[in-house]
Parts: structure tokens; sequence; C-alpha cells
């Protein structure tokens, strides 16, 4: 068995990049950067008023309250064009640019204008309520980085620096494929003995915008079957994930399967619980995961892996889901030789600290609980965690 890590730097070494493309501003949110988006302008690209109010020369104002001529109005996109002199004061709207020869804008609940003159009530020192040229960013320097991925908060960024599109990474193809001759449907009422496929569609979930997903059809208990429905999961995909079929039962078929059509198996049992039968294959130059069938190991298998891998192909800085760490409510016992990554709710206590709580699974197969799961704890093996103690999480 292999740990946690290692098995992290074995898919690390193992993946390649994909090719980039243009995308679209408006297709470019959950996309990973292949190019430094800079800035083609200073931003602000002048001295910005962050009030509205009147613009001054801060030493006019040490006399409060004082009367200064009204000479103009700087208004957003159309300032005031002349210099500012002593005992002159020019209304200024936020977003407006300050005249020259002002340092200060004094907000216009602190003056009282009256025809041609203005009374500022209160002094104004020097850089008040001015955002000064360049203040944010500087032409040239970087905005976003090569690597980061788009979130949505960063759109108004490109979109201010001109970038109508961007270069990004192309979205990795990935093909889910389910087996089990126990598996139906979702559409359809199970008979006896049978269940319906609910990995192909948690998968899915977890996929979207980190790649284009399809879902093929159900796999069944046999060799021969297993082998075309992999292969047709290779000829349309980058990666291909199979639910099931990863143990060792007289009905597990998915690593002879792979090996016979050549894959090359880089792990296949972890330290891990839940999730020990893993695999991580290469076929073809394509990239195979075997996940167990239970669907809370499906579920922390792929967050940790597979999300893993389909950012790796994009070249992502980050590739491991966001972390924190989170304080135990209650013991929670360690696995055996296994570290433990344990689905968990997140909340906090009368201390503002944030907690964890154990959910009450009756197993790995039990989806129902971990619907209420929002993070994933790292449990160490064997001494497990105490009621007090500091865990690892990572959201999801």
């Amino acid at each position: 068995m292999i740990t946690i890590e290692e098995a992290k730097d074995i898919v690390r070494s193992e993946i390649g990049k994909l090719e980039t493309e243009e995308v679209r501003l408006g297709d470019c949110v959950g996309r990973v950067l292949a190019e430094d988006v800079r800035a083609d302008l200073d931003l602000p690209p002048f001295d910005r008023s962050q009030m509205d109010g009147y613009a001054v020369i801060s030493t006019d104002t040490s006399g409060a309250p004082v009367t200064l001529d009204l000479i103009g109005e700087s208004a957003a996109g159309k300032g005031w064009d002349g210099v500012l002199a002593s005992g002159q004061t020019v209304k200024t709207m936020t977003g407006a640019r300050v005249p020259e020869g002002a340092d200060a804008v004094q907000q216009i609940e602190l003056a009282e204008a009256n025809g041609s003159s203005v009374t500022i009530l209160e002094s104004a020192k020097a850089g008040k309520n001015i955002v000064k040229l360049g203040a944010e960013i500087k032409q040239g320097e970087t905005v976003i980085s090569a690597g980061e991925r788009i979130s949505r908060a960063m759109v108004a960024s490109l979109a201010a620096f001109g970038y109508s599109s961007v270069r990004a990474a192309r979205k990795p193809r990935l093909a889910i494929l389910s087996t089990g001759s126990e598996i139906v449907d979702v559409s359809e009422t199970p008979g006896p003995d049978q269940i319906r496929n609910s990995n192909s569609a948690m998968l899915a979930a977890f996929s979207e915008g980190l790649a284009d997903t399809v879902i093929l059809p159900i796999a069944p208990d046999d060799p021969d079957g297993l082998s075309a429905a992999i292969t047709e999961g290779i000829e349309v995909s980058d990666c291909l994930v199979i639910s099931g079929g990863v143990s060792v039962g007289d009905y597990d078929f998915t690593k002879p399967v792979l090996k016979e059509l050549g894959a090359r198996i880089h792990f296949e049992k972890l330290a891990l619980k839940p999730g020990k039968p893993t695999v991580f294959s290469t076929l073809d130059d394509k990239y195979v995961f075997g996940l167990p069938g239970n669907p809370v190991s499906i579920a922390v298998t792929f967050l940790v892996f597979v999300r893993k891998a389909l950012l790796l192909m994009q070249n992502a800085l980050d590739t491991d889901l966001p972390g924190g760490s989170a304080v135990v409510t209650h013991d929670i016992k360690g696995a055996k030789g296994r570290d433990g990554l344990l689905p968990v709710k997140t909340g906090f206590n009368e201390e503002a600290k944030m907690v964890i709580e154990s959910l009450k699974f009756s197993g790995s197969s039990n989806f129902v609980t971990f619907a209420r799961a929002d993070a994933i704890a790292f449990v160490p093996a064997d001494i497990g965690l105490r009621k007090g103690d500091n865990s690892d999480i990572f959201f999801f």
C-alpha cells in the first residue's frame, strides 16, 4: 500500500498537459488561464475621486470653516480641465478625475454651497478621498497569472483590461463508466437486487466546470462487456473513470481487464479509508481511474485524485481541494494502518471557531448521510482524532 501523498505524487508525475485554445470572455469562468493577463493601462488612469464632494487644496481648509470660489464641475466621463488655484474649489463627483492642483476632496456632506461659493466646514488632509493614478495597478503588471482558474470575480478585471477572449487550456474530456449487473439507469424502477446509477450522476456533478463530461452506458459484470466499454471510453475521452469492480471479489474484473488491454498500472492499493482499492493507470496515452463502487468511497477518491488529474491536465497552479483547519467535536476512531478521509459537516461554535461534526455513516455506501457533508477531514491512521483536536479539512 502507498500513502495518500505518494499517490498524489504519482498522479502529478504521470499527467501530461493539454493544448490551449482561445475562449470568449463570456465562457471563461472555471477555465485555467494559459497566459498572464496584464494591465494595458494604469488603474485608475487618473487621480480619481472616491466621493461626491469638492476638490480643494488641503492647506486652504486648515482654518475651516472657510469659503472658497466655486469655479467648475468634474463629472465621471467629463473632467474639469483647468488648474485649481488657492482659494478655489471644483465640485467633483464620485469616479471623476480630480482637477490638477487639488490634493483632497472634501465630501459634500461637510460643505455648504451658496451660488458661486462653497463653505468647507471641516479641514481636509492631503490625499483625502482620492485614489491616485496607478494606485490599484500599473500598466504592464500582471493582473491574473497563467495557471489560475478564472473565477466570476475575475471577469471584471479581464473586461477592464480589454480581454474579450483569453487563452486557456482545453478542458479535458471525461468519460464516466459505472459497472455492475445490479445497476440500472436513474429513470428505471429497480427490480429485485438492483439499484439506480447514482455514482455516475454524482461524478458528473463533481466534474462540472472541470471537464466536458459524458456518461457511458452501464457495463455488466463480465470481462468481454467491460473490455468493450473501456475501449469505447478510451476512444471518447482524455480520462476515463470506472466505478466499481476494483476489489478482489469474484465479479471484480476492472483490474484484470485493464491489464489485458495493456494498461500500465501506476497504483492499485492505497493506505486510505475509504478508497483502499483505488486504481490509477495509463492506457493508449489516456488516463484511467478505477474507483471503488460505494458512493462515499468513489466521492472521496474522485475529489482527491481525479479532480487533481483534471486540473493538472490544464496546467493549473492549485490542484488540491481548498483546505483549512477545524476543531473536532467528538472522538473519531482511526483505521488500522490507513489514514482516513472522512466526510464531515462543518459549523461554528460559540467562540466562532470552525468545528467539524462526524456524520453518522453506516458504511461507505451511505450516500443519504453523505448528502449533508461539505468537507473531508483527515483522520490519522491508528490514533484517530480526539475531541478538541484540530483537524485538516478540505472543502468540496
